[in-house]
């Protein structure tokens, strides 16, 4: 028999249980309410009269942002934003390709230091994106990419174009978003842009859906049934999709901030500066390389110039830097990369990585003292602990580094002898390419020869943009930009097709500037279909497309390995015929014409200046370029 004591505790424990009950039950009806935006209804209103939709509010975002441009293929998800934005005075560039309209956000980003922007319909249109994206993220550009998505309600249910698209983009993003609420767009688009340039610079995905853009009268139509229906069910779906439009609308207008946020952009302590300050001044044989984040802002290209000129240090360029130090600067070695970094005693790593293109960091001296200067910790250290040992790790902005080292370092002077040593290895090595430049080639033209024409004619104004495997390599080698942020190549990712992209980005965003082009004939084939959108937008451009009816950088080597150049052939197409089909002007040179080339360059860049897009077809002969070397 159960003594009184005994029962106590389980007469204890069914009130305990229905209080736990009751509070899981109201936490999970709080919980329901705010998830349903009842809570914020009580205190916000809808107007429901309002003709205004939510591609007003994207397009005052970017706005207030300084955005100028913005690149599209259009679909119905994303209609009310470009339109916005057309009323906004924010031109809309339509391309043929939405990679196209990603890569030309892209050229934007690395010219102006503003986030480029590009909108594109939902599933398909967002696929389309996915290799811009990606080549954004590995060169670190700051691109924000609008994606049209299906309406809120109707997403995983089979609606058209539907898909998991924050999935997708999660990996390529730093920032990913979809916007729910009309009220969110503005909040989330700051936050978005904000991420895109701080720290490590990089793409962003903000998704929106099609019943945010859209105003009110026409999403109730679509959402809620005209007619209220009958029985407990229906009217409990109605009620539910009534609120979900609510939801969607309420305080949707109510004045928010559109501007700015602060961003976030690491910068070295005064400890580290000191450090690689008493490191350089002991150098004999200091080196500088330069990588691509040295231009990032907010250290503007000219003040990065006179700061590396007072640095005194010979310097190689790569990336976004090229150009930096205008044609033919005595501190700018151009040559021997590798040989010049096996003998440097200081070697300051400004933004390059040791990634492929410095052999993994097997191309520095184990000897050598090594300070490296990254935004990007994982990139600062790459392979680090297999090939190379950093002296000074500094984890900060390049340009702001830069600076603050030439002041820690006034007055530091450097033995010449370095410097000249480098410099006759330079000139030896550009004489090989003269000599190059006059071997004969069995048919058509030698390629060397015809970038060295392309060198000596180029005006100082001209941005060159890059797209290809030989010919553009070859062109690293001879041609050179004329000054800071005039060259665009695609980056680490070596993406091909980039081309029609970057010089639609880059003559909008520098008007003033001859926009060269320098494609392999298997690259333009990513472009050709982009004149079209040059000519529809009066986009006067000039593209030499080095033809030798190949893929020779890969069956160069696929050849001997395996026995067949399978996949390999291309024909001598008539590009420039192809370019004259789409309103484009179009030049042929060839052996038949040689004595020509300098007149027919002469004759396109003439059109290009009258407003005309133009293709210059140039039949060559196949070269072997590798570690430097040319063949003909």
């Amino acid at each position: 028999m159960e003594t009184p004591a005994a029962a106590a505790p389980a007469g204890g424990f069914f009130p305990s249980f229905l209080l736990l009950a009751f509070g899981t039950l109201v936490a999970a009806v709080l919980g329901t309410a705010h998830r349903l935006g009842l809570f914020y209804q009580l205190m916000h209103k809808v107007d429901k009269t309002s003709t205004r939709h939510g591609g007003e509010s994207v397009a005052a975002v970017l706005r207030a942002h300084g955005v100028r441009f913005v690149f599209t293929l259009v679909g119905g998800h994303i209609s009310p934003l470009l339109v916005a934005c057309e009323k906004l005075g924010i031109r809309v560039v339509d391309t043929r390709h939405e990679v196209t309209a990603v890569f030309a956000a892209d050229a934007v980003a690395r010219l102006t230091g503003t986030v480029g922007v590009a909108a594109v319909t939902a599933g398909p249109g967002l696929t389309n994106t996915v290799t811009a994206v990606k080549n954004a993220q590995v060169a670190q550009s700051p691109v924000l990419l609008l994606g049209g998505a299906a309406s809120t309600l109707l997403q995983k249910r089979g609606a058209l174009q539907a898909i998991d698209q924050m999935s997708l983009f999660r990996p390529l993003c730093k920032f990913c978003a979809s916007v729910r609420t009309v009220r969110d767009i503005v909040p989330t688009l700051r936050a978005a842009m904000a991420a895109a340039q701080s720290g490590t610079p990089g793409p962003v995905f903000v998704e929106l859906p099609l019943d945010v853009l859209y105003p009110y009268f026409m999403v109730e139509k679509e959402m809620v049934p005209a007619k209220l229906p009958k029985g407990l069910m229906g009217r409990v779906v109605f009620w539910y999709l009534q609120n979900c439009l609510t939801n969607l609308f309420v305080g949707a207008w109510e004045p928010r901030p559109e501007g700015p946020l602060p961003l976030n952009i690491p910068q070295a302590s005064p400890q580290q500066i000191q450090r690689c300050v008493e490191i350089l001044s002991r150098a004999k044989r200091p080196l500088l390389v330069l990588g691509s984040q040295a231009l990032l802002p907010p250290t503007p290209a000219t003040k990065l110039r006179a700061a590396v000129e007072t640095l005194g240090v010979p310097c190689f360029l790569g990336g976004m830097s090229r150009g930096l130090l205008g044609r033919n600067h005595p501190l700018h070695i151009r040559q021997n990369r590798s040989a010049a970094l096996k003998k440097a005693d200081v070697v300051v790593l400004a933004g390059a990585v040791c990634d492929f293109r410095l052999s993994y960091g097997r191309v520095l001296n184990r000897k050598s003292k090594i300070i490296i200067v990254n935004r990007n910790r994982d990139d600062m250290l790459l392979n680090s602990d297999v090939f190379w040992k950093p002296q000074e790790a500094v984890q900060g902005d390049v340009g702001s580094f830069i600076l603050k080292l030439v002041e820690g370092l006034q007055g530091q002077m450097w033995a010449s002898d370095w410097g000249e040593e480098l410099r006759k290895a330079d000139q030896q090595k550009e004489q090989t390419y003269r000599d190059k430049a006059g071997m004969p080639v069995s048919q058509h033209l030698n390629p060397v020869w015809v970038l060295q024409q392309v060198e000596e004619m180029l005006p100082d104004n001209a941005l060159l943009v890059v797209d290809g495997g030989d010919f553009v390599a070859t062109a690293a080698y001879l041609v050179q930009p004329r000054g800071p942020l005039r060259w665009l190549d695609p980056g680490a990712f070596g993406t091909l097709g980039v081309g029609a992209g970057f010089a639609l980005g880059a003559k909008l965003c520098q008007p003033d500037a001859e926009v060269w082009c320098l494609f392999g004939d298997g690259a333009f084939g990513y472009s050709l279909i982009e004149f079209d959108t040059f000519v529809r937008h009066k986009i006067p451009v000039m593209a030499l497309i080095g033809n030798d009816a190949g893929w020779t950088q890969i069956s160069r080597e696929q050849v001997p390995r395996l026995g067949s150049d399978i996949a390999c052939g291309l024909a001598y197409t008539d590009y420039h015929k192809a370019a004259i089909g789409l309103g484009a002007q179009g030049l042929m040179l060839s052996r038949d014409n040689e004595d020509q080339v300098v007149k027919v360059l002469h004759e396109g860049q003439q059109l290009c200046q009258a407003g005309h897009a133009v293709v210059v077809n140039i039949l060559i002969g196949r070269t072997d370029f590798r570690d430097g070397s040319i063949s003909v």
